[in-house]
């Protein structure tokens, strides 16, 4: 039972095994996940040291911040990307990827916690605009250009990727099994006859089809029949005559009455166009006068825009020096000052410059105000390590 139960050399089970000690890289890479995580409480931990996802609202839009961590960070610059995209200075062309000097710029002694705040204050100042692109997921099968791939973590959420054929061999099928024997005997020839353009629309040579236009306008074509009876009293040499002149065959063409209908059907849509183009000329008083009103809308709209940027960002100021750090760093010096007006107070005294009234007063009141004021900032400070403490990462 040895090999199940292992001991030490002297026969007894070793009171603790010691943990494999992290290198130097590690415990960088550890201290740079810290340092984000403290900055950003709402941080999600996607893949453990590997990738994180940080939700972020500007201006009604919420973008997900994704942190991705190569093998070698923080000797290598991490790759911070966004989704959906969004057009930026601080983006690249696709508007997915960060490359501003936060990036750029990064080596193993930046803090990322602090990176990717100014990436959020950046945002604030400049908000980032909706940029049309892919509704997929950065990173969700592919990896940036250039960065070699993790190690597979089995994660049993996620199915794997089936790979995609590319080279695949498409087998022949036999004609005589896919195409019926109906097809496949040979049709008599259509009969020609010769262009003549004098004529004023095209003749059709075969079945009655429907003509489309470029506006989607659909036209049937009369039907032709298969003889004609004033043509089958005429000899073969009448015929014959007949197709040589062509001025003759074009009068016989010209009294077809599928011609005839084919004549009257233009000219009637030809004088229904017309109708149509004058309804919409009166229509274009209404029409120019509702453009300008949408056009005063928009001027409109971008006024307000621009109004409601500049509150938003005076909100997002006020809300920032209205902080609970930034109100214990007032208290304590307000407090401060207190205390060095009382004791201004107390040497006026001691000089003989004030009274003992006056001293009294004066020196109980600027103690009692100091006094309050440490007593809020000491509370202020307990209230903000509580909520550091609840709300800290997991």
């Amino acid at each position: 039972m040895n090999w199940l139960f292992p001991l030490a050399k002297g026969g007894a089970a070793p009171a603790s095994a010691a943990p494999p000690a992290r290198t130097g890289l590690q415990q960088q890479r550890q201290r740079q996940v810290e340092s984000l995580r403290a900055a950003h409480a709402s941080i999600a931990e996607i893949q453990k040291d590997v990738e994180y996802r940080l939700p972020f609202t500007v201006n009604n839009l919420t973008i997900n911040i994704n942190i991705l961590l190569p093998p070698q960070f923080p000797q290598e610059k991490p790759v911070i990307s966004v989704f959906p995209p969004v057009r930026h200075h601080l983006m690249d062309k696709q508007g997915v990827y960060v490359t501003g000097p936060l990036i750029s710029n990064f080596t193993m002694h930046s803090d990322l916690g602090k990176i990717i705040q100014s990436l959020l204050d950046e945002f604030w100042k400049n908000p980032p605009v909706l940029a049309p692109s892919s509704t997929s997921f950065p990173y969700l099968y592919n990896k940036p250009a250039g960065m070699p791939p993790f190690a597979p973590q089995g994660f049993p959420f996620l199915p794997p990727y089936p790979p995609q054929e590319t080279n695949r061999a498409m087998a022949p099928m036999p004609i005589s099994e896919s195409v019926p024997p109906s097809y496949t005997t040979d049709k008599p020839a259509a009969p020609s006859c010769g262009l003549i353009a004098d004529l004023p629309l095209p003749v059709p040579t075969a079945e009655a089809v429907l003509q489309v236009g470029q506006n989607g306008f659909t036209y049937k074509m009369p039907d032709i029949p298969d003889t004609f009876p004033e043509l089958s009293e005429l000899s073969i040499s009448q015929l014959t005559s007949m197709n040589e002149q062509e001025e003759v065959l074009l009068e016989q063409f010209v009294t077809l009455p599928q011609l005839k209908q084919v004549i009257t059907d233009r000219d009637e849509l030809v004088k229904s166009i017309e109708e149509l183009a004058k309804k919409n000329l009166l229509l274009e008083p209404s029409l120019e006068a509702k453009r300008q009103t949408v056009l005063d809308k928009y001027e409109q709209l971008t006024q307000m825009k621009a109004a409601f940027e500049k509150k938003m960002q005076r909100q997002h100021e006020l809300s920032e020096s209205c902080s609970p750090s930034a109100l214990q760093a007032r208290l304590k010096v307000a407090a401060h000052e207190a205390e060095e007006e009382s004791d201004t107070i107390a040497e006026d005294f001691l000089e003989g410059k004030t009274e003992i009234d006056d001293f009294l007063s004066s020196f109980m009141e600027k103690r009692t105000l100091c006094h309050c004021r440490r007593a809020k900032e000491e509370k202020l400070q307990q209230a903000i390590a509580m909520h550091s403490q609840f709300h800290a990462p997991l």
